[in-house]
């Protein structure tokens, strides 16, 4: 009988033991903070498991900006005949994107300019109204230079906005009055994308797909010129459709076509009749969108650029670089009248 009764006691005792191992296994704080630590420990002897940089790239990427003539604000902040400028969003729009800008002044002697365009890894042409003389000439050259570059080896980009846009069909088409007019000034507006046209491997790339949907139906994009070139007068300059892959259309007030973005078949250049600068870093036109959406595509569009420049195998000096960045410079607010830029950086330069 007393056999029957151990039985239940014995049972009990089972249950107590296996309880307690299983509480054995719980970690206290204490110890868990030690297994941590250990954890760590092991870490810092393996060393950090961060992915090796790929060597092919540049991290460092530096893009040189073509100034402009003028201040940016009709005389009003500088009226000096040699003067030239640089819109600070321009310079924003790069530095988001993880590079630094040097500034390529046009009116600068020449051999300076072009020393200047071999501490860089792109090129870009910003918004404004010169379309003749030594401004078109400058830009013509490092036009040529940059085609030269790529030819070489260097996978070298160009972004031409608006004026820069022109300039390059201008050049391109080799006809200096290729140009029509447009009513497309201080205008937010859609992207049309051309049909049936890929958008693997140019800027519109990486977007995502309902960000592309968006942008042929919401006003994301601002326009402010009053020139373009329609889509028909693209395509009938066989020099023009041979460069250029037309990526997307954009209708004016008068409800004209226009071609809005293109990209060259052979060359890393992309070139927008709009501003892809303005949504995220100017204020001074209430047209100009600022929603969630419109401050994508901004990035998006800055990020393509610089991960086009890091390709580039130009390893300047870095002292060399250091010396000629727009940091040596301090950009002049113009926003209180609400017009026009927020920001320029100004300079000043003897005309050669």
């Amino acid at each position: 009988m007393w056999g029957y009764l151990w039985i239940p006691i014995l049972f009990s005792l089972s249950k107590e033991f296996s309880s307690v191992e299983a509480q054995s296994k719980i970690l206290l704080p204490s110890q868990r903070q030690q297994q941590q630590n250990d954890a760590v420990s092991s870490l810092s002897v393996l060393g950090p498991r961060c992915p090796v940089p790929d060597s092919k790239l540049n991290y460092r990427p530096v893009i040189g900006i073509v100034t402009h003539p003028g201040d940016g604000a009709s005389g009003r902040l500088n009226n000096a005949t040699n003067a030239s400028y640089i819109a600070a969003s321009y310079v924003k729009f790069v530095e988001s994107a993880g590079a630094r800008v040097i500034p390529l002044i046009y009116n600068e002697p020449e051999d300076v300019l072009f020393e200047k365009l071999e501490l860089v890894n792109g090129v870009l042409y910003t918004g404004g109204w010169a379309k003749d003389g030594l401004y078109y000439e400058i830009v013509e050259k490092v036009f040529k230079k940059i085609l030269e570059k790529n030819d070489a080896g260097d996978h070298f980009p160009l972004y031409a906005h608006c004026l820069g846009f022109e300039l390059l069909t201008m050049i391109i088409g080799k006809d200096k009055n290729i140009l029509e007019s447009f009513n497309a000034a201080d205008q937010a507006s859609t992207l049309q994308f051309i049909e049936n046209t890929s958008i693997e491997g140019t800027v519109f790339q990486r977007f995502p797909p309902q960000l592309i949907k968006k942008l042929s139906t919401d006003c994301l994009v601002m326009q402010n010129h009053h020139y373009g070139i329609s889509p028909e007068t693209l395509r009938k300059n066989l020099d023009l459709s041979r460069f250029f892959k037309m990526l997307t259309t954009s209708a004016d007030e008068d409800n004209k076509v226009y071609v809005s973005t293109v990209q060259a078949y052979d060359y890393p250049v992309t070139a927008f009749q709009w501003h892809p600068e303005k949504n995220a870093f100017e204020w001074g036109s209430s047209a100009i969108p600022h929603s969630e959406d419109a401050i994508e595509v901004t990035q998006h569009v800055a990020n393509y650029f610089i991960s086009e420049a890091r390709r580039s195998v130009n390893r300047p000096p870095a002292q060399k670089v250091l010396d000629n960045l727009i940091y040596n410079y301090r950009p002049t607010f113009c926003g209180k009248a609400g017009k026009g830029f927020d920001e320029v950086y100004i300079f000043t330069q003897h005309q050669p």
